[in-house]
């Protein structure tokens, strides 16, 4: 009979001679009856070496949670749910009357997803609590669903007042562009130790604040795509403590108003008012050939009239009457007229600008003037 002892250890050969020798000396009328036992003496594998290593986990956090709000709750209904938190984390929902629980899908880094079908033996009501776990290690956080699983019904009803936390103030830090991508802050200040959640009109769901001091909660909202969120949108924010639930509604606009902008005064150098428009008339001057001219004609005339020494006076007089009578003909002849525009710069400088014709402007009417040429300002 041959039997095969396996013995571990380190030290194997030392080990096996030991042992062999032993048993020769020990149990010597043994041997003589049985076979040698053949001793096999196998080396244990080493064990690894082990370090423990102390790291802290930080709490995972749910940032939103929301619902596809249903028309009826019977069975073969989906209920589409959304989680927002911690990403690389284990998601479940658990619903007040469901006979089972939901496992969501991480769909995107933070972003969890599922469906859970309605079944027969179910019996899920509008009222139905919906609470979330968002687990990442060994820690887990939870949130609960604040509006209804049917479509039109709003929040779900909330406990007593009496015994509800105190929402002391609702804050908001808003945006002036409420599109896709721009953040909007809120801030709520009441009873420490809370979970505080919100919901805001034309978006779907709600997210959570942090306590990031004693009683005091904050977070910030991504605006999403298909969001309609307008200035007036009523914000809702829930603070819970067990089963006790404060609720409080946002007074502020979501919308920051821009500041006026300062009015500019451009200064410009070319603008005016016109202050005055003057006709002028230019008399012309009168030649030697219309005073010859006309002194010829009061001659001719004058010594029709008399006779002798009073025909010669005649003469001289026609002809100084004509010379005086053809010079004052030749000048209204060549007598000009054209019309001078005065204008009031804003530095209190004035122009005058001449036109052969009445260019149309009237006192008052404010003008440009560019290339010595006047126009209408329109601006």
């Amino acid at each position: 009979m041959k039997c095969e002892l396996e013995i571990f250890g380190a030290a194997v050969q030392p080990l096996k001679e030991i042992i062999i020798k032993t048993i020769q000396q020990q149990f010597a009328g043994l041997m003589a009856v049985l076979p040698l036992c053949l001793v096999t003496v196998v080396a244990a594998p080493a064990m690894a070496q082990q370090y423990t290593t102390s790291t802290t986990q930080i709490a995972p956090r749910i940032a939103g949670f929301e619902v596809d709000e249903v028309r009826r709750l019977r069975p073969g209904v989906d209920l589409d749910f959304k989680l927002y938190g911690t990403p690389g984390g284990r998601a479940s929902l658990a619903i007040k009357g469901a006979r089972r629980n939901l496992m969501l899908d991480e769909t995107e880094p933070g972003q969890y997803e599922g469906s859970y079908t309605i079944g027969s033996r179910d019996a899920i009501t509008g009222a139905s609590t919906v609470t979330a776990n968002l687990r990442v290690g060994n820690l887990v956080t939870s949130g609960v669903l604040a509006e209804s699983l049917l479509r039109g019904t709003g929040p779900r009803p909330q406990g007593p007042a009496a015994d509800s936390p105190r929402i002391e103030r609702f804050d908001v830090v808003g945006d002036d562009r409420l599109t896709p991508g721009n953040e909007l802050t809120f801030s709520v200040y009441g009873t420490p130790g809370a979970k505080v959640d919100m919901a805001i009109q034309g978006t779907k769901g709600i997210f959570f604040l942090d306590e990031v001091k004693p009683g005091q909660y904050s977070g910030d909202y991504t605006i999403r795509r298909n969001d309609q969120i307008a200035s007036n949108s009523v914000v809702t924010a829930n603070m819970r403590i067990g089963n006790r639930v404060a609720t409080a509604r946002l007074n502020k606009p979501l919308l920051v108003a821009a500041p006026p902008q300062p009015r500019v005064v451009r200064y410009c150098s070319n603008c005016a008012t016109v202050e005055a428009v003057n006709v002028v008339q230019v008399n012309g001057e009168g030649n030697y050939l219309g005073t010859i001219g006309g002194g010829v004609v009061g001659a001719v005339l004058g010594s029709q009239v008399g006779k002798g020494n009073g025909r010669t006076a005649a003469q001289i007089a026609g002809a100084l009457g004509g010379a005086y009578v053809g010079r004052n003909i030749e000048r209204n002849a060549k007598r000009t007229e054209h019309t001078e525009v005065v204008i009031r710069f804003a530095n209190g400088g004035t122009q005058t600008v001449t036109y052969e014709n009445d260019p149309g402007l009237r006192v008052g009417e404010k003008v440009k003037i560019n290339n010595g040429v006047l126009e209408r300002d329109a601006g």
